[in-house]
Formats: structure tokens, sequence, C-alpha cells
């Protein structure tokens, strides 16, 4: 199915660097949250996939696919394409923002309010 926006070419290498800045920032907010005492949520990445696992014991899987230049989210509400377009990761099926996204999931999972960004720059 073709994504309702028009994907932003990117050069493998570029894609690259754009998945790694998610994962990281993901990890990065988990971090704080963990060190402020938001809330403990276990992280675990290999290569391209992190995995969140919640204290409920769910899981939310978020993992590169490079040969698509997408990024795919795995949660207990269900599984996402996301394509780069205009400086955002955005749903393929319906354009929602993938940090919008990630937020509402995490946050179901948590039960409470959590928070995720996009990297910066």
């Amino acid at each position: 199915m073709d994504a309702p926006f028009e994907p932003t070419p990117l050069s493998d290498s570029e894609y690259h660097a754009r998945t790694a800045a998610v994962l990281a920032g993901i990890e990065a907010t988990v971090d704080r949250w963990l060190q402020d005492d938001v809330i403990d949520i276990d992280t675990h990445r290999t290569g391209g996939l992190l995995e969140l696992g919640f204290a409920d014991g769910s899981k939310i899987v978020v993992n590169t696919q490079p040969p698509l230049h997408e990024l795919w989210l795995a949660a207990r509400s269900g599984g996402y394409h996301y394509k780069h377009a205009g400086g955002r990761w955005l749903d393929t099926r319906d354009a929602r923002d993938f940090f919008e996204r990630l937020s509402e999931c995490a946050s179901a999972q948590a039960g409470k309010a959590l928070r995720f960004e996009p990297p910066k720059g």
C-alpha cells in the first residue's frame, strides 16, 4: 500500500544516521526518566532493534528496516510502519507522527503519561 504522503528520498547513510538518532534519543529519554525516578522501563538494544520493557511485562519494539528505509513500531495496540517525510517519521497508513504514537503506546502500557520527542537537529 502506498503511503498517504510523499516520502523524502534518503541515501542509505542518511537513513542509518536518522534511525540511529531516533533509537539513541529514545534510550536517552528512558535513561533520564529512570534517573529522575519518573518510571522504570527496561531497555535492550541489539543493532537496529530497541525493546522497551514495562512493569506489566508488556513490550514496545522499535525496529529499523534498512532495505525499505522504514522504522517499525510494535506495541500492545498493534504494529506500525513509518517512512521519513519532511523531517518527520510518518505512518504509512494514516501519516501519524512516530513520536506521537510511541508516546501514546508507552503511556498506555506504563499507566501514566509519557512523552517522547524527536531528536534535535
